[in-house]
Formats: structure tokens, sequence, C-alpha cells
């Protein structure tokens, strides 16, 4: 894994160095849409074809990509085509992603919930975990019935379990001890 964030990392910084003399937040699609097409098995396997041209495998990620692309996109599609990197998408959206926070002051925060949350209950819980991790937040909200009630929240390598289970966990642990 620490290999494909090796070769991926100059990838996301030329990127990210482009997207911030342009449009960031067309870039951050961009790259988005890229990423998600890139971890997609048939597109990898599309791409490990050897009979398929290089020409035909950028053709190929392009018309997929929903958001309009640029000369420069288009350019480095064909790139990673040409070099045999489409594998690396999913991490160089990681990467950029992580630049791009960097530069705003944010990260992004996995919210683990047992129920659904409403934008009502998402909203103050997103306001107070920005207090609480001093940073503004990009929540993602992730359903885990296993949680039986509360929330677990990861941001980067930072973890906040308010949840019924580890609740009941700390309990056992006290109990056993």
């Amino acid at each position: 894994m620490a290999e494909l964030a090796t070769v991926a990392r100059p990838y996301a910084e030329a990127l990210f160095r482009v997207a911030q003399q342009g449009d960031m937040a067309a870039w951050s699609a961009i790259v988005a849409e890229l990423a998600l097409i890139g971890a997609n098995p048939d597109v990898q396997a599309f791409a490990a074809n050897p009979h398929v041209k290089h020409a035909q495998l950028a053709d190929a990620i392009a018309s997929m990509v929903k958001s309009p692309l640029n000369a420069e996109a288009k350019n480095f599609i064909a790139m990673l085509a040409e070099n045999g990197r489409v594998a690396l998408l999913p991490e160089i959206g990681a990467q950029f992603a992580v630049l791009k926070n960097a530069q705003e002051g944010a990260a992004d925060a996995t919210i683990y919930s047992a129920f659904e949350l409403s934008a009502d209950q998402l909203n103050p819980l997103v306001a107070t975990l920005e207090k609480k991790f001093g940073r503004k937040l990009n929540p993602t909200v992730v359903l885990d019935p296993s949680l039986i009630g509360g929330v677990r929240v990861v941001v980067g390598d930072e973890v906040l379990d308010t949840s019924v289970r580890a609740k009941l966990q700390q309990m056992h642990n006290a109990l056993v001890a």
C-alpha cells in the first residue's frame, strides 16, 4: 500500500498545483470522479488488457467522467494510460483530497451512526465536532447498526466513540477487571 502512495504522490501534487491555478472546485469534482472510475474492477481489468491501446483506454476513461474535462485533464488521463498508472487513480484522489483539505484547514470526517441522520440532526452534530476537532469537517455518514445507538466519528487518525456499543464494552471491561 505504501508503494502505491509513494508512486501516486507526485501525480496528486502536480494535479493540486494545476488546480490551485485554476478552478479548485472543478478539479476536485474531476479528481473524485476519476478516483471512483479507477477503483472500478471492470476499469482495472480493461486497463490491464494488453490488447487495449493507450488511446482507447484514455478515451474510455474520459467518456465515463460526467464533469466537463478541460485539455489538462484529458492530458492527465492520457499520460496515466500511457504509463500504465490507471490503478493509481483512487490513491491520487485520496492524496489530492488531503492536500485540498490541508489548504482549506479542513478534514474529512466519517460519522458512523446506528440510524439514518437527518439534516436537522447532522448539522448541529457537525458544528459540535468542528469545535471539538478545531477545524472544518467534510462529513460522510455511514450506517452501522452494530453501534446500537450513538455515533462513532473518525477524523484522520482521531476517533471519538460515543456509541452504545463502546459504552457497553467499557462496562464489560470494568466488570471483568
